[in-house]
């Protein structure tokens, strides 16, 4: 073999052990140098050499020296190439194809631009897999247009839930009604398509729940404050139940005669909140503006069902009851 040949294979090693090291380096923990060693099978020498050739490429690579000591990729001042592996790649190109199609006002564009440039260098067989899901998935955006929340927004009211910074914002309530709020945010809540900030209101004494799509901020905001007990330990079903229960002048209670994991699949988080009872059955609270709209949304679930509260809805069943009665006519 030639000298020229020989530094070619070289060369091509080289490069190689780099990727795997990158790859560890990667993952969200510190190697001792003889750890990397031995995954690489070199010496530790050879080590400090290609852990040097990735810092001149520009990785940020971090070490702490001792008996504890080791390496760990950092963060920098430009964003290196990063390695996945089939399934991370995966998972990111499916979540970026959901972002591009909306939820987050404002990173369509971006997200559409990084999930191109992730596509031209996936492999043929997990361009075939994203692509398939991509295919065979129905996205359901036309029923939620306008509900998107604009991403500056967002960032916005993350960094004041950060500092404990008070907020002052217009907010549009579901009647169309604006008015002014003094909110201590504490935290956001994301579901399909909508983000709901939790704070206390200041003016109303209590906690409340804001769509992030609604709310116009109006600064400068207030000053620093000492965060308060949060109203709930889970603070997603505590959202959950206030936007499909507690916001509605009705509030109901069914049983619902099936497990609670098959209702989970017609019951959204926007539309009730359910509660297991055993195998067999659950129960579903739910809101609405009135009796006459709850029940028929209670029926289109399309499950054997037994009504719990109000006493007022036992009225409603049989009114709609003896109504069905009469519609058989005489049949």
């Amino acid at each position: 073999m030639s000298a020229a040949g020989g530094r070619l294979i070289c060369m091509v090693e080289t490069s190689a052990r780099l990727l795997r090291l990158l790859s560890l380096l990667q993952s969200p923990r510190e190697w001792s140098g003889a750890e990397l060693a031995e995954r690489l099978g070199v010496t530790p020498r050879t080590v400090r050499r290609d852990v040097d050739r990735l810092r001149g490429l520009g990785y940020p690579v971090h070490s702490s020296r001792g008996t504890a000591g080791g390496y760990q990729l950092g963060a920098g001042a430009q964003l290196p190439p990063l390695l996945l592996d089939d399934e991370e790649a995966v998972a990111v190109a499916v979540g970026l194809r959901g972002a591009a199609a909306g939820g987050v006002q404002g990173i369509e564009e971006s997200s559409g631009r990084a999930l191109a440039k992730l596509e031209q260098v996936l492999p043929h067989r997990l361009r075939r897999r994203v692509n398939a899901l991509s295919a065979y998935t129905v996205p359901m955006t036309r029923a939620h247009q306008g509900s998107a929340a604009e991403a500056s927004v967002i960032t916005e009211l993350a960094h004041a839930c950060r500092d404990h910074q008070q907020l002052r914002f217009s907010y549009e309530t579901h009647d169309g009604t604006v008015g002014r709020r003094v909110v201590e945010p504490h935290r956001m809540v994301s579901s399909y398509r909508r983000w709901y900030l939790v704070g206390w209101d200041t003016e109303r004494e209590d906690w409340r729940t804001f769509r992030v799509d609604r709310i116009t901020l109006t600064p400068p905001h207030g000053p620093r404050f000492v965060p308060r007990t949060p109203p709930a330990e889970d603070l997603a079903a505590w959202v959950s139940e206030g936007v499909a229960v507690r916001a509605y002048a009705e509030q109901v209670t069914v049983l619902l005669r099936v497990p609670v994991e098959r209702a989970a699949g017609a019951v959204t988080v926007s539309t009730g909140t359910l509660e297991a009872v055993d195998e067999h059955s659950c129960l579903l609270h739910t809101g609405g503006p009135s009796l006459e709209v709850i029940l028929p949304h209670i029926l289109m679930l399309g499950f054997d069902f037994e009504v719990r509260a109000p006493e007022r809805l036992f009225s409603q069943v049989r009114a709609l009851r003896d109504r069905l009665d009469g519609a058989l006519g005489g049949s």
